[in-house]
C-alpha cells in the first residue's frame, strides 16, 4: 500500500500487496470500515464516471456510451461481489458509500498500451480509498461491449 495524498490510500496489485507488506515507512493503515463486513451490507453510490487522459482517443458517442457502461457495470460488479448491498442513486443518501468509476486512458489507443480503471470510494467518515489497476487495451478490445463489466469484476473482486 502507498499512500497518494493525505486520507487517500492506493490498493496496489494483489501480487505487490504481498510483498509489500504493511510494514513499509509512510504506510497507513485502512480504514476501519473497509471491510468485507462493513462493505457487504453498505449503501453505495455511483457517481458520474470520469474518463482521464486522452479523452478524445474515441469519438464523442463512443466516449457517451463508455461513460454509461463505467457507471452501470461498475455498480454490477459492486453488487455481484456484495449481494446485500445496496447501489442507490441520491449522494446525499446518509452513510453512503460514494463510489466514481474513473478510466485513465493513454495518449493512442495502440494494442500495447495500458489503460487504468479505478474505483474511488469515499466512505462515509470521509477516508477516500482508491482501487486501480492496469489493463492491456488489446485485452479490453476483445471483450469489445464487455469490456467495462470485465474491469470493474476484476477490481470488485479485490475488494475485502
Amino acid at each position: 500500500m502507498t499512500l497518494t495524498a493525505p486520507r487517500t490510500l492506493t490498493l496496489l496489485p494483489a501480487a505487490l500487496l504481498l510483498t509489500a507488506g504493511l510494514q513499509g515507512a509512510g504506510a497507513q493503515a485502512a480504514p476501519a470500515n473497509w471491510n468485507g463486513a462493513a462493505l457487504s451490507s453498505a449503501t453505495f453510490v455511483i457517481l458520474d464516471p470520469q474518463i482521464q487522459g486522452n479523452p478524445n482517443a474515441v469519438s464523442a458517442q463512443q466516449r457517451q456510451g463508455v461513460l454509461e457502461a463505467m457507471k452501470r457495470d461498475s455498480a454490477g460488479a459492486i453488487k455481484r461481489r456484495y449481494p446485500n448491498a445496496v447501489i442507490a442513486t441520491d449522494p446525499a443518501a446518509p452513510g453512503a458509500v460514494q463510489v466514481k468509476p474513473v478510466l485513465v486512458t493513454p495518449s493512442v489507443l495502440a494494442p500495447w498500451n495500458k489503460l487504468t480503471a479505478q474505483l474511488e470510494f469515499r466512505m462515509p467518515a470521509g477516508n477516500n480509498v482508491i482501487l486501480k489497476q492496469d489493463f492491456g487495451v488489446l485485452t479490453l478490445w476483445q471483450k469489445q461491449s464487455e469490456a467495462a463489466n470485465y474491469m470493474y469484476d476484476v477490481l470488485a473482486q479485490r475488494l475485502p
